[in-house]
């Protein structure tokens, strides 16, 4: 662990800190329908059109990166991220058609900014661990404030949560303002840019990440099946809402303990063998699920979820980082992260479509789906691609680009 800057755990300690307060997508569908008294059709268009503006500021966040600068970018998309969230409880359902989506695509941003500023300040042999330390602050964050945030929903008000969101995206912008000096400079992207290959022509030679992206939206969506059909799915076989927060619970407690040491463990490890992987895990984790519905299976399903998830997300997020060119750090960074969120539109969708129509078929669809999924990209670890070692471009410049102020 000696290789992660200490930058980047100034930048995780205010992740955490940020992701204590991010309520938003936790409690906004109840919001909308108790608070507000919108119907439960007018808070689906709502969250909807919020959710696509996330998905859409992780895809395209990077691109701003790339050419104003990723500090720019994340200090920025904070900024607007919270001024949005504290007006929410005050506009009227057409203005939040508007802000909420505005909001959440300068968060989604803010996320992809986020994971290209780490990236690039820890060497390429050290980016597991740099990313593993990101994402425990993340899910630790969230561990505390989902609780957090149903105590301050039931004894305060749900406006409340969105203040206090707001006020922490705020508050995270000032102090990675403090923390972070200048990524590398405009000039220097610009020079690299007028040299370098466009990012269509560097993905194709990169065919490794041609299947990673592409899995990694499928396995999301299988993946966020937890979030929706699953605990509709309990509950009609009898099993109550306090098993599934407790698998919730087994499942943010199995990452806080093992992602770290696992990152540090697989590190020399082959980063597509681990994620296909994982990726197999999470198929076979739906797959027991075909077998019925007790609390054994539930919770044997969400192990199996969880170390799925532990192996592949780690990996994914340092192995796009390493095989992208420095001009294209922030557009690498963007892709992947857009298409490991992309699951949050389509899941709720897909699944719940799938389960409505064909109760039995959504497991072993999800099944077959993870699997091929892991299958794909263990198939691209087996062919000599180019995007196999990290750049020695990539990999060098970045060590620059956070500096502890």
């Amino acid at each position: 662990m000696r290789a992660v800057p200490k930058a980047v755990w100034l930048l995780s300690a205010g992740i955490f800190v940020n992701t204590v307060t991010a309520f938003t997508f936790v409690y906004l569908f109840l919001f909308l329908t108790t608070e507000r008294g919108i119907g439960v059709a007018g808070a689906g268009l709502i969250a909807g059109a919020g959710g696509i503006g996330s998905v859409a500021g992780n895809f395209t966040g990077g691109w701003f990166g790339d050419h104003f600068g990723h500090r720019r970018v994340l200090l920025a998309s904070s900024a607007v991220s919270g001024a949005g969230l504290i007006a929410l409880p005050v506009l009227p359902a057409a203005g939040l058609l508007v802000v909420l989506p505005l909001s959440m695509y300068a968060s989604g941003a803010a996320r992809a900014a986020n994971a290209t500023l780490v990236t690039a300040a820890v060497p390429a042999g050290a980016r597991r661990q740099g990313v593993a330390v990101m994402r425990f602050a993340s899910n630790a964050g969230l561990a505390v404030g989902a609780p957090l945030g149903g105590l301050i929903a039931t004894q305060v008000s749900y406006g409340w949560l969105f203040l206090a969101d707001g006020i922490g995206s705020l508050l995270f912008a000032g102090y990675a303002a403090r923390v972070l000096t200048a990524d590398p400079g405009r000039a220097e992207r610009a020079a690299v840019a007028a040299g370098g290959e466009p990012l269509w022509r560097a993905l194709r030679a990169r065919p490794a990440l041609l299947v990673l992206l592409p899995a990694i939206v499928v396995i999301d969506t299988v993946y966020r099946q937890q979030y929706g059909t699953l605990p509709v799915f309990l509950g009609d076989h009898g099993i109550g809402t306090e098993v599934y927060g407790a698998l919730m619970a087994v499942n943010g407690g199995l990452i806080l303990c093992l992602e770290l040491p696992a990152a540090l463990a697989l590190r020399e490890r082959s980063p597509l063998r681990i994620i296909g992987a994982g990726l197999v895990l999470v198929g076979l984790g739906y797959g027991l699920l075909v077998l019925g519905a007790s609390v054994r299976l539930a919770v044997a399903t969400m192990a199996l979820l969880t170390l799925g998830e532990i192996l592949y997300k780690t990996p994914a997020t340092a192995y796009v980082a390493d095989c992208a060119p420095l001009h294209l750090q922030g557009r690498f960074q963007s892709l992947y992260a857009g298409a490991s969120i992309s699951g949050s539109v389509l899941a709720p969708a897909l699944g719940g479509a799938l389960y409505d129509a064909a109760p039995g078929l959504l497991w072993p669809v999800c099944a077959v789906a993870g699997t091929l999924a892991g299958a794909a990209v263990l198939l691209a670890s087996t062919r000599p691609l180019r995007s196999r070692s990290p750049q020695p471009a990539a990999a060098g410049a970045g060590t620059g680009a956070l500096e502890g102020a």
